[in-house]
């Protein structure tokens, strides 16, 4: 007898699934027992959190179609966060959601929940299966809906009709259409005009980027525009590209942020970058999307054009005319110098003093291998892989850009290294999102994956202690007591290293790194090096200037010697 569970694993494998991310669970039995006589692997994680966000990864990674798994009730619930990261990040992740056996359904039986409704924000699609006859058609429809729209969706199954005879055993493979995206001839041309009729255009280039590198340039070098980037299209964008100004945004610089405020008309290329207020707001704006929904979502247009960025781009590059290039030479040259500046930052330390966090990440940069995947957690790491790591078309760039959840360093590693066992993952770490899902350190030990992790611990919450600097409060509650993480790890079969003086840190960086196996790299960092902002409103000043005032009031004063002491490079 096939069981509906072994029908679902058998479609499963053969659209290419190698693996299901999970925890074992009585309403997973059937899934389980499936996955214990199939060739793919049922990869044990500690939190199914950190399964769903493993499938987010291994999927943004191959733009194929990953696997997760929760058991019925707190196991659907766990999955939520890690499904919210794969939704928001358009990459197609199938959730297999465990439910109570399907005649208590309704009588608040122990660990019920309602799956549909749970996963309903957090989905492309979500159904239950109730009957035999139901499948493999709805696993098959799940399938294309997560691929076909980049998202997440959601298979609900009860335990008992998981263990149902199959009422169709059919195997089933679904369709992976490339469809071209592009804007009526209408649309174009009236983009042209628009920037045929101006005399300084910037562009500011997201996620939506990819594998449109040539064509985005090309469009640079015509309408002599320099490119700003948003967060995620860092990796597509900023290499190779004597245009690029940098980036904008909350993680961005001055460079960035002067090209686009200086700009007549902004044509805006696959981005969704949500910050309203790092728009200019005279220019003229152009929004190119291959999704109408998101045009016009974060700042007011002039135009707005449904396609595929390299498509547009193509089509619209003969329509256009060579413009003067002093807008471009003077949005570089200051680049360069924002660029220097930065780099002045990336310094060693004396001995007694803690490393700096973008010394750190300027030595993972130059010494990581040319086809390395970077994760850095939401938080400080973030700032710092932006304005630190070098991306060459080969290197990867990915996180919880648009959701933004702690923890997604280690966890997502975890997928990356699975998907890639041949290529260098390094976790960027905080301190405190580590600490949030540590049991995947034991993930990563029990099934060896040689994930880098590199820990920056500052012993807080430090991007939320200096968003409350910046609102005027003294920090409360993010301070964080913290283990010896190189300890910790080597506990649990993982290669540990702790460092706090930055003569010692790039040979600690070349010994994780050449270790054969899991390594963690635990670097004591600066608490108080600030990750300055673009630009710096009035209201942040008076932020800043209350903090101080009720710092000395509360006794603290001796943090602002530590934190002037820290900054000064930045303000001199």
């Amino acid at each position: 007898m096939v069981t509906i569970a072994q029908n679902i694993v058998e479609n499963l494998a053969a659209n290419g699934v190698q693996r299901i991310y999970g925890i074992a669970g009585d309403s997973l039995n059937g899934i389980t027992e499936a996955m214990r006589t199939s060739e793919m692997d049922w990869i044990t994680v500690r939190h199914e959190e950190a399964g769903a966000l493993a499938a987010a990864a291994e999927a943004a990674t191959t733009g194929e179609l990953a696997v997760c798994a929760g058991s019925a009730g707190p196991g659907n619930l766990h999955l939520v966060n890690g499904l919210y990261d794969a939704q928001r990040s358009r990459v197609p992740v199938l959730a297999l959601a465990a439910h109570i056996p399907s005649s208590e359904i309704g009588s608040r039986y122990f660990q019920e929940t309602t799956p549909t409704d749970l996963f309903a924000e957090c989905s492309v699609w979500t159904e239950t299966v109730t009957s035999a006859e139901q499948m493999p058609r709805a696993l098959r429809i799940a399938m294309q809906e997560a691929v076909s729209r980049r998202g997440v969706a959601v298979l609900v199954i009860p335990g008992d009709v998981a263990l149902l005879e199959a009422a169709d055993e059919a195997i089933t493979t679904v369709q992976h259409a490339r469809p071209r995206v592009l804007p009526t001839e209408d649309d174009l041309g009236r983009a042209a005009e628009l920037l045929n009729n101006c005399d300084k255009v910037t562009i500011l280039a997201g996620a939506g980027t990819a594998g449109a590198h040539a064509e985005v340039l090309a469009l640079a070098d015509t309408l002599a525009a320099p490119i700003v980037h948003a967060m995620r299209g860092k990796e597509h964008i900023a290499w190779d590209n004597p245009f690029d100004v940098g980036m904008t945004g909350l993680l961005g610089f001055a460079s960035g942020y002067r090209a686009m405020a200086e700009a007549d008309t902004l044509l805006m290329l696959g981005t969704d970058l949500p910050y309203q207020q790092f728009y200019p707001e005279n220019a003229t704006i152009i929004q190119v999307d291959i999704r109408g929904e998101q045009l016009g979502r974060r700042t007011r247009l002039d135009l707005g054009l449904v396609g595929d960025v390299g498509e547009t781009a193509r089509a619209l590059l003969p329509l256009l005319r060579s413009k003067d290039r002093r807008h471009l030479e003077a949005s570089v040259k200051h680049y360069q110098r924002t660029r220097e500046r930065l780099d002045d930052l990336a310094t060693p330390t004396r001995s007694r003093r803690a490393i700096r966090p973008q010394y750190l990440t300027r030595l993972l940069d130059e010494q990581a291998s040319e086809d390395a995947v970077f994760i850095p957690d939401v938080g400080s790491p973030v700032v710092w892989a932006a304005r630190y790591l070098s991306m060459n078309g080969r290197r990867r760039l990915i996180g919880s850009f648009t959701h933004g959840t702690m923890a997604n360093a280690l966890s997502q590693g975890i997928g990356v290294q699975f998907a890639h066992p041949d290529r260098q993952v390094v976790a960027m770490a905080g301190d405190g999102g580590l600490a949030m899902l540590l049991g995947e350190l034991l993930t990563v030990a029990q099934h060896r994956l040689p994930v880098k992790i590199v820990v920056y611990n500052n012993s807080s919450l430090n991007f939320i202690d200096l968003e409350m600097k910046a609102a005027g409060f003294p920090p409360f509650g993010t301070e964080l007591v913290n283990p010896d993480f190189a300890v910790v790890a080597e506990s649990m079969g993982i290669r540990g290293f702790r460092v706090e003086k930055s003569a010692e840190l790039s040979g600690a960086i070349d010994e994780a790194f050449a270790h054969d196996g899991p390594a963690l790299l635990d670097v004591v960092t600066e608490p108080n090096e600030l990750t300055m902002p673009p630009a710096v409103t009035a209201e942040q000043v008076k932020g800043f200037t209350l903090y101080m005032i009720r710092t000395v009031m509360s006794g603290r004063g001796d943090e602002l010697i530590d934190l002037a002491r820290a900054n000064l490079r930045q303000v001199f």
